[in-house]
């Protein structure tokens, strides 16, 4: 029977870090780490996902096979080591807060998602009124791609564990290898998801799901901006002449 405490200890010391080190490593508490290698204690499944991230390898190889007896490469992750850690974030009373990756943040977003000491020092707060299930996280977006949203606005995501929850045409918030966190409208493909804006200035592209680290949801937003009904008077006002004058010289050439 594979000892799970035993792993634990035994790849913290191939690693050459103490008990402190690697508890901060993973965001618990020394002592937690003491009693899940002396076996008093079980891991919950998201600390142990954490363990799997730094020590690099699977939780199948880490839950049921006895590493201590095996050379690092039938052991270590290689084609089989897909495993996605969410760090996350809990008030006093154990709930999740909602993290805010802004602009200054976003950049380092890309490269420490994974890292729990980042996202413990980013922005959080909480919106009880969200009676959504899941982990929540909330992106400022840059730029006019997607107008009427103004670049500033908050995007609350909700996390997806799998591209197969993904619904053509909703909204999603992503963070990619290429080009960090964007926000889109999604339109599925084989292995591959067309991002499309909703200013039409911008042409859609398209990105393989293998670039995609994580993807958010998109369920509410937040605004400085508010909507100018003069604005909106004058664009469908305008798009109206321009229907008229382009009938006008359609008219000439008949």
């Amino acid at each position: 029977m594979v000892n799970v405490n035993e792993n634990i200890r035994f790849l913290r010391k191939k690693k050459g870090w103490t008990q402190e080190k690697f508890s901060k490593k993973i965001g618990i508490k020394r002592s937690l780490v003491g009693a899940y290698e002396e076996g008093r204690s079980d891991p919950r499944l998201n600390n142990l996902l954490k363990m799997c991230e730094v020590f690099k390898i699977s939780l199948d190889n880490i839950l049921k096979k006895d590493v201590t007896q095996l050379p690092e490469d039938q052991y270590l992750n290689t084609e089989d080591q897909n495993v996605k850690v969410l760090s996350i974030t809990v008030d006093k009373f154990g709930e999740e807060n909602i993290e805010l990756i802004n602009q200054k943040a976003s950049a380092g977003y890309l490269n420490s998602y994974s890292d729990f000491e980042f996202i413990q020092n980013l922005p959080k707060f909480q919106l009880p009124f969200l009676n959504f299930s899941g982990t929540h996280r909330a992106f400022e977006i840059k730029g006019d791609s997607m107008l009427p949203l103004t670049s500033g606005s908050i995007v609350i995501g909700k996390y997806l564990e799998d591209l197969s929850y993904v619904r053509d045409g909703k909204t999603y918030i992503l963070l990619t290898k290429e080009d960090g966190i964007v926000y889109k409208r999604v339109q599925t493909q084989e292995n591959s998801l067309e991002l499309i804006s909703d200013n039409k200035e911008y042409d859609p592209y398209i990105i393989s799901n293998y670039d995609i680290l994580e993807i958010w949801e998109a369920i509410a937003f937040f605004s400085i901006d508010f909507p100018n009904p003069n604005n909106e008077y004058s664009s469908i006002k305008n798009h109206i002449n321009n229907l008229y004058a382009n009938l006008d010289d359609l008219k000439k050439k008949l």
